[in-house]
């Protein structure tokens, strides 16, 4: 029995012996196949980074470059990608910016009468206390109604304007100079609304600017001013009004 356990044991220690005299990988060439998966890796993010590129999908491009750069910073693909990644960044900032301005706006296409009214609004980028109250928005409107024409003015939710007999309102356009401008207060009180007289002019100023400014008196007393961020207009909206 003991010679039988004798024979058994000895290949499985020769076994044993070869196993732990087998040289150990170098290094190097262990080194060399994980920098060769990470390439690997690189590249299939990168060949969806310049998939996203190519159709302009700055945002989605802008993700796959962060994941990219993120995970693999030394890859000869982070590399290679580093200057485009660095431009859908900006224009994927651009393209989210261009969509806050252009939620500002609201269009309107009601059904009036044998025609149809339409319109442009936007509030202001700041509530304003017109009446000691508490600040409210101030809210911009372009309308072209079936009979009435086009006009534009601005509405208010609480105090009022000092404009009954007619005033002037200082219009200001990104940095230009202001513009006074006519304005009148109908005797209404369906809303409480003051109207700017020379609308195309108006529209011509908010269709070109970025942020446009405008100071109105109120019956509380002086002045106020409403900023809009006018930069995303729809000028199609529209389509009578000077585009």
């Amino acid at each position: 029995m003991k010679s039988a356990k004798l024979r058994l044991a000895l290949p499985l220690a020769v076994a044993l012996a070869l196993g732990a005299c087998k040289p150990a990988e170098d290094p190097a060439a262990i080194a060399a196949r994980q920098k060769a998966a990470m390439e690997q890796a690189a590249d299939d993010a990168a060949r969806q980074f310049d998939a996203e590129y190519g159709r302009h999908n700055w945002e989605l491009a802008k993700a796959h470059g962060d994941v990219l750069i993120d995970k693999y910073p030394d890859s000869t693909a982070a590399a290679r990608i580093k200057e485009r990644h660095a431009d859908a960044i900006t224009k994927a900032t651009e393209a989210r910016e261009q969509r806050r301005l252009a939620s500002l706006w609201s269009y309107g296409n009601e059904p009036v009468g044998k025609g149809s009214q339409l319109s442009a609004s936007i509030y202001s980028q700041e509530p304003v206390d017109t009446d000691g109250s508490g600040a409210k928005p101030v809210r911009l409107i372009f309308r072209d109604h079936p009979e009435w024409g086009t006009s534009s003015y601005l509405v208010l939710e609480t105090g009022d304007f000092n404009c009954y007999a007619g005033c002037k309102v200082k219009v200001k356009a990104d940095d230009a100079a202001p513009k006074a401008m006519a304005a009148t207060r109908p005797k209404t009180d369906e809303a409480i609304a003051m109207f700017i007289e020379d609308e195309r002019t108006l529209w011509k100023l908010v269709r070109d600017a970025k942020v446009v400014e405008i100071e109105f008196p109120v019956k509380a007393g002086g002045t106020r001013t409403a900023v809009f961020e006018v930069a995303a207009l729809d000028t199609t909206s529209l389509p009578k009004w000077p585009q």
